[in-house]
Formats: structure tokens, sequence, C-alpha cells
């Protein structure tokens, strides 16, 4: 079936197509003392004329449908026993019936629910109780695929419009990392447009601080909880200074459950389960330390002697959520760092992507070997092999998750 064969599927509607009047083609009707000899005058002069509304009195009481009438009056000795009787004979006299008002949205679940029937014939319309016209079912199809596409293209600009937000949030702590560090990686990579993972650095003149997060989720919602946390983490900063982490994440962590309504009470049930796994660590240029606290995130460290890298374990609370505890404090750990000591934390977007022969998740000791191995080239080429290491892992499997990934090599500013 092609539209050009039928014109009433392609009519010229207003663009904006806000309830069942905007779909309503003005057509003949007829009475229901009307002969059926009278129906078949209608159907033959009009070729085009999918259905017949019956009316009384103005009001409409059924529908004929134009390929069950002639179907019926086909039959041997039909137009003999039929021609003169009621056209009521051959009528649906449960026909999909609308007032013009009505939105787009109920219509369209009215004729979801009356199922097939309502496609084929259409819908009457009417206004005040009195027949107006005739809605194709086919034609609601389309206009309703139509306003979600368009409702897709604007959701899709007002996403692309916050990744722009989101970037720009992000482009302050990506410089300060640049001017800080000559040799860094740094990958960030949303799942969707938008994403639920956030770095932080910003450089003092005794050390820098740097931190990696992981927040509630992916996509939109993600992305409106790194706005929350980073502001909190900014505020913070602010405050206490960048010296000590543990401290900053007790902060954060009071912030989050604060402006959430996370809090326990006797009486409240929180709305909401949000949070974060994070990683903060200041490094100090003059004693040469590493202090890291992390919540449900470690820092890996490879020594310019070690063969193999070591962990500095988190701590199993996260931030921010129902359960975390409203005073819990962090605790942090020191660590010596020596010229050319590779410090290496990724979100569990990396670990826990599915791929490879059975389909399991990718993990740390793969992490670790590809740093281990690649370990005397610039970081940002540690990065890239990674990037490539796991990407090889994933295969055709999808993404899971958002990626955050920090690699950098240290070096004491006295060396």
């Amino acid at each position: 079936m092609h539209a050009e064969h039928f014109p009433f599927m392609r009519p010229k509607l207003p663009r904006d197509h806000r309830c069942a009047g905007d779909l309503c083609k003005e057509v003949p009707s007829i009475d229901s003392d009307s002969t059926n000899s009278l129906v078949m005058e209608f159907f033959t002069s009009q070729k085009d004329m999918v259905c017949l509304a019956v009316v009384e009195k103005g009001r409409p009481i059924g529908l004929i449908n134009r390929n069950i009438f002639l179907s019926q009056m086909s039959k041997p000795f039909h137009r003999e026993l039929y021609d003169r009787k009621s056209c009521i004979a051959f009528m649906d006299k449960e026909p999909l019936v609308v007032d013009a008002q009505m939105s787009i949205e109920e219509l369209t679940f009215k004729t979801v629910e009356y199922g097939e029937k309502a496609l084929a014939d259409g819908f009457i319309v009417t206004r005040d109780g009195v027949f107006v016209g005739l809605g194709n079912g086919l034609q609601l199809m389309a206009v309703v695929a139509a306003m979600q596409a368009e409702k897709n293209r604007q959701m899709m600009q007002s996403i692309e419009y916050a990744s722009v937000i989101q970037r720009a949030m992000l482009r302050a702590s990506r410089d300060a990392l640049k001017s800080t560090l000559d040799d860094a990686a740094l990958v960030w990579e949303p799942r969707d447009v938008v994403g639920g993972d956030f770095y932080h650095f910003c450089a003092y003149p005794d050390g820098w601080f740097g931190a990696i997060a992981d927040c509630t989720g992916h996509g939109v919602p993600g992305a409106f909880m790194t706005l929350i946390a980073s502001s909190s983490l900014t505020q913070a900063l602010v405050q206490l200074g960048p010296r000590d982490p543990a401290q900053l994440l007790s902060a954060v962590n009071r912030s989050v459950k604060e402006l959430l309504g996370q809090v326990k009470g006797v009486d409240e049930t929180p709305e909401s389960d949000d949070g974060l796994d994070a990683a903060f660590f200041w490094v100090d240029n003059r004693d040469h330390v590493l202090n890291f606290a992390g919540a449900r995130m470690s820092l890996y460290v490879l020594q310019p002697d070690a063969d193999e890298m070591d962990t500095i374990a988190g701590q199993r609370m996260g931030v921010g959520y129902v359960d975390s505890d409203h005073d819990y404090r962090w605790a942090v750990s020191t660590v010596q760092m020596r010229t050319g000591s590779l410090v290496f934390i990724a979100t569990d977007g990396m670990t826990d992507q599915i791929g490879g022969p059975k389909k399991i998740a990718f993990g740390r000791r793969k992490a670790f070997e590809t740093i281990v191995q690649h370990r005397n080239k610039p970081a940002i080429d540690i990065g890239k092999e990674l990037q490539r290491t796991l990407a090889e892992w994933q295969g055709d499997q999808v993404r899971r998750d958002d990626l955050t990934l920090f690699c950098a090599r240290l070096r004491n500013k006295n060396d």
C-alpha cells in the first residue's frame, strides 16, 4: 500500500498537533434510517472513503467499514435482501468516539486500547457530542512517531548541551594537570554523551591535589550527580584546603547527604540513595610524599625498582549514600614517592568491562600487566596502551559504564 494512493494518509496538518480535532477530516455521514443502497452509492462515488459514520440527530452511533460492507453486499442475493434495509445492518456499533479536545496522548492510549480495529477504521471525532468528522488511525500513528522523533531530537540537543557544560566544568582541572605534570595521562570516556565520572586537579605552591570519582549512574542522572559532588568538593577545598584528603572526603560526604536529603531519620524515608566512590590524594612537593584517602576506590603505585604494582586500598564506605555515616572519618595512607614512580587510578568502567573469550570482567591484573610492560614509556603512551588493551578485551561487547583513568609519573622537584 502506497500513501500516494490514499491522500488522506498524508494531509497537511498544523505542525503542533495538540488534540484529536487537529487530526479530524470533515467527511460525509449518513443517517441511521438510510438504506444500504445509499451506502453503496457513497462508497461507489468516493473511492477514498474507508469508513462511513452513521448518525442519529447529528450524534454518531456507529461506523460502516468499506471493505466489510462491500464484501457482504457482494454475496449472492444480498443486494436484493439488504438494499432497502437500514444501513445499521453492517454497522460497527462500538467504534472509537473521541471529543475534538482530547489530547493526542490520551487519544493514542484510547486507540491502543481499541486495538487493530481503531487503526484500520479510524475514529469518530465529535464536538459537544455532535459528529464533526473522522480521524485516521494510521495517520495518528504517523503523527505520534513524528512527535516522538521531535522530542528525541530536542532531548538529544539538551543532552549534547549538557555535555558542553560538563566538559567545561572539567576543563579547568585538565588545564591544571597539564601545567603541573609533564608526564601524565588522563582518559575520561562517558558511556553515553554525558557521564557519571569526574576528576578534579588543582596546583598549590607546595604541591597539588587530585581526585577521581565515580558517581551513581551514568548518562544524564550520573551527570547531575557529578555537578553536585564536584561543587561540594570545590567548596570543601576552599574551606579546608587540599592537604587532608580524608577530611575532604568527609566534607563531601556530609554535603551530598544533606543536599539530597539522604540522612537517616526515624520518620523520614529518603527519596534517593545516590553517592560516589572516590580517590582523593595530595602530593607534597617538599616532603615527596603522597597522602591518599579512598572511598571504595584504591590507588596503585609502581615504584622505579619494583616488579609489580603496590595497592593503596581505600575504605569500604561510599560517599553520600543513605548508609554512609554522616560523621564518618576516612583514614589517610601516606606513601613515600621516589622520582619516576608511576601512580595509577581507574574507575570500575575499566575493571568491570565484560569481554575476552570467556566474556568475563577485565579486572585489575591485565591493567597492571600493561603498565609494568610499558613502564618505560611516557605516561600518555601507557594510557593509550591501556585503552587499546581494554578495547581488544571488550571486542563486540557493549560498553557497560563510564571510564576514567589517570596515570602519572611523579618527579621530585630537586631531581
